[in-house]
């Protein structure tokens, strides 16, 4: 028997969302038999976090609705959760942490699933603005929840970003009957993410539901008036808002592993076993790791990659070797449109919108780098992401005039070229 599975060895994992939660029970799954101990800074039962800006906000439900594993099955499997603890410091040569309380913890094995945490940015007086959030933990949809349901009339909310996170809080907070502005300071929104093509047509979806979507808006400052925000932009313009959602991007969480002296790159970089340094792993959002499929280091914000990661850092402490090979994807649900995405678009230079006739708000994008597929936004079509992700990953070539034609059948003998 390998002594990773030797009953006297200590697994302390920090982080216990996706990754470290799905980590510690795979760990457990494939073999190992001692200790698990599971530290994160949230009080909270773990739980899921996609929902916080989508089905979750719009709910009444307690977040142990939503949560990853049920409390006995923590129990079941043995594994440790220290909740409410952060981790202050980790020692490589004594091979042990410090908590914020000044507790030592030593370990054999280290996982860091440290993830991120919202960009507050620099804008003179968010700090003294009325009901400002960011959207990231249970707590700040419970903040939010209460300041929508606070007496007064319809809330006006402002919120600043327009990205997935941005965009899915404003649907969400539409449905809850606020009225609502999305600030964004690129000329469009989703810049970053995908084709112009996308973001026009989720800027027009939102204006159908009466949300305004306004770019070129750099938030410069702003006042109070009472319990009311003036929000002020570079333009001169300004918006009243009740409520401000603060979602302009992440800050990856690397303070530990840096004073660790672990080696950074846009995250934690590990190997294709998600090892960061010897008896080191690093999961999920944190880490910056190679995908053979696109042959190039990436870091991911993406539950997938953190569950996918977990497993395979499980498998490799287990003496499994596994390898990572996984193809990324994504979702997105704003309103009655669900986004799956697949694959990553970085790099192409050829794009094919496919339309399904007779559907409304039924297409998908397909992105090219000349003849290599590299990814698909399908919007509302289960198919479209189910085939994309074959051909990805079968790196198949695919006859771009056919797929772009809404009469040609869409099935793979048909799309795919010999």
């Amino acid at each position: 028997m390998s002594q990773n599975f030797s009953e006297n060895k200590t697994c302390v994992v920090i982080g216990a969302s996706h990754g470290g939660v799905n980590f510690a029970f795979s760990l457990r799954k494939e073999g190992w038999e001692g200790r698990i101990l599971l530290f994160d800074k949230d009080p909270v039962l773990p739980y899921h976090r996609p929902p916080l800006s989508k089905a979750y906000l719009t709910s009444a439900d307690a977040i142990e609705k939503n949560a990853l594993k049920s409390a006995e099955s923590y129990q079941k499997s043995r594994i440790e959760l220290k909740l409410g603890h952060s981790v202050s410091m980790v020692n490589r040569s004594e091979k042990n942490i410090t908590l914020d309380n000044g507790d030592v913890q030593a370990y054999d094995t280290l996982v860091l699933a440290t993830g991120a945490r919202p960009i507050i940015p620099p804008i003179d007086g968010l700090k003294e603005a009325s009901n400002v959030f960011a959207l990231r933990t249970a707590n700040d949809v419970e903040q939010i929840r209460k300041a929508m349901n606070a007496e007064g009339s319809q809330k006006n909310v402002v919120v600043i970003g327009g990205g997935y996170i941005g965009l899915e809080t404003a649907a969400s907070l539409k449905k809850l009957g606020a009225n609502v502005t999305v600030l964004e300071r690129e000329e469009r929104i989703l810049a970053r993410v995908t084709a112009p093509e996308m973001s026009d047509f989720f800027e027009k979806l939102h204006a159908a539901n009466d949300v305004a979507v306004l770019t070129n808006k750099n938030v410069v400052a702003i006042t109070k008036d009472g319990a009311l925000n003036r929000i002020e932009c570079a333009d001169s313009t300004s918006y009243e808002a009740d409520i401000i959602i603060v979602g302009v991007g992440i800050h990856v969480n690397l303070e530990l592993a840096k004073e660790a002296g672990l080696e950074i790159e846009n995250g934690i970089k590990v190997d294709q076993e998600a090892k960061a340094a010897t008896d080191i792993y690093a999961i999920g959002d944190c880490t910056y790791h190679y995908n053979p499929h696109y042959d190039r280091f990436i870091r991911l914000e993406s539950v997938q990659n953190a569950v996918d990661q977990a497993k395979i850092a499980a498998a490799a402490i287990c003496d499994k070797k596994p390898v990572y090979n996984t193809i990324p994807w994504f979702w997105s649900d704003q309103y009655d449109v669900k986004l799956q995405m697949v694959g990553l678009s970085t790099g192409y230079n050829k794009l094919v919108k496919r339309i399904e006739e007779g559907a409304a708000n039924k297409f998908s994008i397909w992105y090219f780098k000349d003849d290599e597929l590299l990814a698909v936004d399908a919007v509302n079509n289960a198919k479209a992401y189910v085939l994309g992700t074959k051909f990805i990953k079968n790196k198949n070539t695919i006859d771009q005039l056919k797929l772009a034609d809404p009469n040609s059948v869409f099935k793979p003998a048909n799309l795919i070229l010999e």
